[in-house]
């Protein structure tokens, strides 16, 4: 089992690039069987929920044709299969997009009920409620959603709570059924836009991406494209968050700064000084950052997926902080791991009270989920002397040649395998 092992206590400075957003691209390739046409999709990013997404849509019949590491050519014309299995899905939750693709084209599929990151219940209920809506019937049979539709057609779909994941999928959904749906009270996270800006691109006819309410006038065919996902929101955070926690100079590029205006007002807020480019954010950290409080939120509010970086920064933070997390009930797992390094927090509900410390130690933790095994990182940069970071495979579900790019920062960071090679490190870093 790999594992990261980390010498903290060096500032990150440089320039980093930013690769193609995950939670996008997901989405994207799932929408790109439901034309019979070529799709080629760049700016992927090279990570192994990508890869396995891939693997499944291959697993249904579509011809997928990697042109280079971010790039892809995918086929759905010899689409036979309407079975997405359990050994897909158990790895990426996103595999559930297909449910929506394959209904909005073919009018029937059927998809295991969804894994993923251990961060607590995400039920599927509004993404049925709103197939419902455009006539599906739909059973939950031996562990997989089994869904037909005799006739698709447009509806309004009011959904119960903002919902990324139900806003897609009916979305795709609704591109291909009879006449107008409107959905209500919908998410408007970027890859949300990104998600209906390609399958416009394909021929849909989809307004409002980015509102509270999108409109969708069905078409009868999509036809094939040429589509760049757009940068990742949260793989920018991560590094701008890094930057805070060391005492840094990072510039990230290869961004959309409006995407990031939450995370940026945060480290504002904490002490950070942030300069803005066209397609690049400079964070600076001087140090002395002081503490603030946190609530995530729906975008363009403050994002889950960015709130274990800001807990690890708050940790270093003059003060006390508390975070609040409003959409994920288990998101909190990374605080029992920091306080092995020294950082002391306690946890009632949904919040976290976090008192900052003048300093992290390097320990032994476990990254509990993808974003939390990121912050882990962040506090071992910070960290006096040497973190171990075991099951990393969450962390490389969704960052592209992490300790790479860190490395280009002048972080001291190595993926191992084993404790021989942990003591060869401390070895030459020593």
């Amino acid at each position: 089992m790999d594992q990261y092992v980390i010498k903290g206590g060096s500032p990150l400075v440089g320039e980093v690039e930013i690769g193609g957003a995950k939670n996008a691209a997901l989405a994207i390739i799932a929408a790109a069987i439901m034309t019979d046409e070529t799709v080629l999709i760049d700016n992927l990013p090279d990570v192994n929920d990508i890869n396995v997404l891939l693997q499944a849509i291959e697993g249904i019949g579509a011809t997928v044709t990697r042109v280079d590491c971010h790039t892809v050519k995918i086929n759905a014309s010899n689409i036979s299969d309407f079975n997405v299995e359990y050994d897909y899905i158990k790895k990426i939750r996103a595999s559930y997009y297909l449910l929506g693709a394959m209904l909005g084209k073919y009018k029937r599929a059927t998809v295991a009920l969804p894994g993923g990151c251990n961060i607590g219940s995400r039920p599927i209920d509004q993404h049925l409620k709103g197939f419902r809506a455009l006539g599906a019937d739909i059973d939950i049979e031996h562990g997989k959603v089994v869904a037909d539709a005799e006739v698709f057609r447009g509806s309004n779909v009011y959904f119960d709570v903002v919902t990324v994941g139900a806003t897609i999928n009916v979305m795709m959904a609704a591109t291909m059924a009879e006449g107008l749906t409107v959905m209500e009270n919908v998410a408007k996270e970027p890859h949300v836009v990104d998600v209906a800006n390609f399958l416009n691109s394909m021929g849909a006819n989809i307004r409002g991406a980015g509102t509270d309410v999108i409109k969708i006038r069905g078409v009868k065919r999509l036809h094939g494209t040429q589509y760049s996902v757009i940068p990742d929101q949260i793989e920018a955070g991560t590094f701008m968050y890094a930057a805070a926690a060391t005492r840094g100079d990072v510039t990230v590029l290869n961004v959309i700064p409006k995407h990031l205006e939450s995370t940026i007002a945060k480290l504002e807020e904490i002490g950070c000084e942030v300069e803005e480019f066209d397609d690049a954010v400079r964070v600076v950290s001087k140090g002395n950052l002081k503490s603030t409080h946190v609530k995530t939120l729906p975008y363009p509010g403050f994002p889950t997926d960015m709130q274990p970086q800001m807990g690890v920064v708050l940790s270093l933070c003059n003060g006390t902080s508390t975070v609040t997390e409003s959409i994920f009930e288990n998101r909190f797992k990374y605080l029992d791991e920091l306080s092995r390094m020294g950082g002391v927090s306690k946890i009632e509900g949904h919040s976290a009270t976090i008192e900052g410390v003048k300093g992290l130690s390097g320990a032994r933790v476990s990254a509990p989920d993808l974003r939390a095994g990121a912050a882990l990182c962040i506090a071992g940069l910070a960290a006096e002397g040497i973190t171990i970071v075991d099951d990393i495979v969450y962390i490389q579900r969704g960052y592209e040649r992490f300790e790479e790019k860190l490395k280009g920062l002048g972080a001291i960071i190595q993926k191992v395998s084993s404790e021989k090679e942990i003591q060869k490190f401390k070895f030459r870093v020593s």
